[in-house]
């Protein structure tokens, strides 16, 4: 007996030691660490930021050092100018109890025996900006969480949102399920996965003048794979899932659902070239109880150059972007700027970019429509040529299809109806129909598409100056003509002429 209990005692005391000198070590570096990760922090906020009308700091308070532990003490300040000069930063307090590795006890006790060089619990301290948030969180901390700082200095953590039950006004009230995020994150930020769930959210306002509105959202699922690349900006994929959703409106408090709807976006560069694709789908809607169909969109973009674009958004942001008021800055460009975005452009268009809606996608009870448009984009020989040459050499292929369902357009005729207030069955559905039956005649009358039973059918090609229109080849010329001519058919009155 004495042998195994002389192992064990010495294990321990070995566990010991090294606990003790890793926790003096940890204890000596974890202040220049702090402020390294800071440092780290704002610059990645500045550069996440940027372009936007929000701008935040973080800063350490202070740091009381012990042995074993510390507390650190941050503060957060988020300002948003769109908001106005007069308007008050968001400041957070945060409070972060350290436990110096290499086994820091909460670890050791959840037998989590690999050695990190710190493990720490943090909550949110009570101040003005947030002392609502407090007050519906039933006086209780409503964020707090636990992170572990490795010795590689990668970051996991797992956050968590308190439940809130708040009255937002006299008359507007929220409901929070509360929400968990879990995460991790390499020493420098490179890679970046996070994964967050909230069972439900309401919000019901009540604003004097106007029908009261409430949102209601069940089952939400947030998650992101990232990596930064040498740009400085995430690049990866981001998914959003909502079980169902609620929207209740208006005088005759109409109740619109939707169920099944995911948001997924995704990017990828190879050298300098960006590539992305965005896609929504809602799997069903219904209003009042009606079925009204389900939505699918995707777009995607190829070959989009990465210095080009950084270039016309600084430019944009620095002479077009809104300022706080909604006014346009009213300094013209220099010639130097000028310069700059005609250089901006060229670039952009030398990489041949593609841009494309792949996929529309509207689905009601009795029809189904479909539309998808592709172009094709090059860099002109020069931009000192009349407008259909440029467009000519700038656009070099276009592939647009349409068809549109006339039972749809007559669905949604009879849902707008219902949300105007209408009430007879019988006359919405016949005037739904009409409206049905009107679109095609008025697509085969001003020539711009074709009806194939139930479809109205369109399409569009365009290469090497020739267009297709509906099955009839000309030049790109004629199909201006053409349809400048059409659409005077349309208006009554020649293209370019103002009403007086």
């Amino acid at each position: 007996m004495k042998k195994p209990l002389g192992v064990l005692v010495g294990i321990v005391v070995v566990v010991g030691v090294i606990s003790t000198a890793g926790a003096w070590y940890t204890g000596t570096k974890i202040e220049s660490v702090l402020q390294a990760s800071i440092q780290k922090a704002n610059q990645e906020l500045a550069s996440q930021l940027e372009g936007t009308s929000v701008h935040g700091t973080v800063e350490l308070v202070s740091l009381e050092s012990r042995f074993y532990s510390s507390t650190a003490r941050y503060r957060v300040n988020v300002q948003d100018d769109a908001s106005g000069p007069d308007a008050q930063p968001l400041e957070l307090l945060i409070v972060d109890e350290l436990e110096h590795g290499p086994l820091p006890w909460s670890r050791i006790k959840t037998f989590k025996w690999l050695p990190v060089m710190a493990s720490s619990s943090y909550v949110l301290e009570e101040t003005p900006s947030v002392e609502k948030w407090f007050a519906a969180a039933k006086d209780q901390s409503p964020l707090n969480g636990r992170a572990t700082l490795n010795y590689d200095r990668s970051v996991v953590g797992h956050m968590e949102l308190l439940p809130l039950d708040a009255k937002l006004d006299e008359s507007s009230s929220l409901t929070f399920s509360g929400m968990i995020m879990d995460g991790q994150m390499d020493a420098d930020g490179q890679n970046l996965k996070a994964k967050g769930y909230m069972e439900h959210l309401k919000v019901h306002a009540d604003t004097p003048g106007k029908p009261p509105v409430l949102v209601e959202l069940n089952g939400l699922t947030i998650a992101s794979d990232l990596n930064k690349s040498t740009y400085g900006f995430y690049l990866g994929q981001n998914v959003l899932q909502l079980s169902d959703g609620q929207l209740t409106f208006g005088e005759r408090r109409s109740e619109l659902k939707i169920k099944d709807f995911e948001y997924a976006d995704s990017a990828s560069a190879t050298d300098n070239l960006l590539s992305g694709r965005l896609a929504y789908n809602v799997g069903d809607i219904t209003l009042d109880g009606k079925p009204v169909g389900s939505a699918k969109m995707v777009m995607t973009a190829n070959s989009l150059d990465i210095p080009a674009m950084q270039s016309l958004l600084q430019l944009y942001q620095t002479k077009f972007q809104p300022q706080a008021d909604g006014t346009l800055p009213e300094t013209p460009l220099t010639l130097a700027e000028q310069t700059l975005m005609q250089a901006g452009v060229e670039n952009f268009l030398s990489a041949k970019p593609q841009l494309a809606l792949e996929d529309l996608t509207l689905k009601t009870v009795h029809g189904e429509s479909h539309f998808n448009v592709t172009v094709s984009l090059a860099k002109p020989a020069s931009f000192e040529q009349p407008p259909i040459e440029i467009a000519k050499q700038m656009m070099t292929a276009l592939n647009a299809k349409l068809q549109l369902s006339k039972p749809m357009i007559a669905d949604l005729s009879a849902v707008q109806a219902q949300l105007a207030g209408q009430s007879d069955p019988q006359a919405i559905a016949e005037a739904a129909s009409m409206n049905g039956e009107m679109a095609g005649v008025m697509a085969v009358q001003t020539g711009l598409a074709k009806v194939d039973s139930n479809n109205i059918l369109a399409s569009l090609s365009y290469s090497g100056g020739q267009v297709d229109f509906n099955g009839q080849k000309m030049s790109l010329e004629d199909f201006v003509s053409v349809l400048m001519t059409r659409i005077e058919g349309m208006s009554g009155e020649p293209v370019g002429t103002t009403r007086q």
